[in-house]
């Protein structure tokens, strides 16, 4: 899937990557400082080469990766996933805060909908300080 041999646009990347959804969210993102480029804050319309370091963060994941392939194109994932290499650092610090989000994440309700009547008696007791039936 390579593109010109010059460069492309970072932001019509940046889609064809499959980091945003959209071209437009890719230029929010690019404008926002939410990407770097060889360590810079580059402007939407700055031209990616293959070698290119990028450090792009999406939500609360942050990507660390260097161009392999230019693309102006959306393609199937697979495709896309070829267009970059990421670090090993990088996709390690992602697993690690996925791990940690998933641990803080609040627990479901231990009851589903409203309590029964059983339940209900059950909870008048503990606030009178009576004991509870099994």
């Amino acid at each position: 899937m390579p593109g010109k041999s010059g460069g492309v646009r970072l932001d019509k990347w940046l889609w064809a990557a499959r980091f945003f959804k959209t071209r437009g969210l890719a230029q929010q993102a690019v404008e926002g400082g939410k990407v770097k480029l060889n360590g810079e804050r580059p402007k939407p319309a700055k031209e990616v080469k293959v070698g290119d370091r990028l450090v792009v963060r999406v939500s609360e994941a942050e990507w660390s990766i260097t161009v392999a392939a230019l693309a102006e194109r959306r393609g199937p994932a697979e495709q896309a996933r070829q267009l970059y290499q990421e670090s090993d650092e990088s996709r390690l610090r992602r697993q690690q805060q996925a791990a940690a989000r998933k641990l803080l994440a609040p627990l479901p309700p231990a009851t589903k909908g409203r309590p029964t009547k059983r339940d209900r008696r059950r909870m008048e007791r503990l606030v009178r300080g009576g004991l509870t039936e099994p």
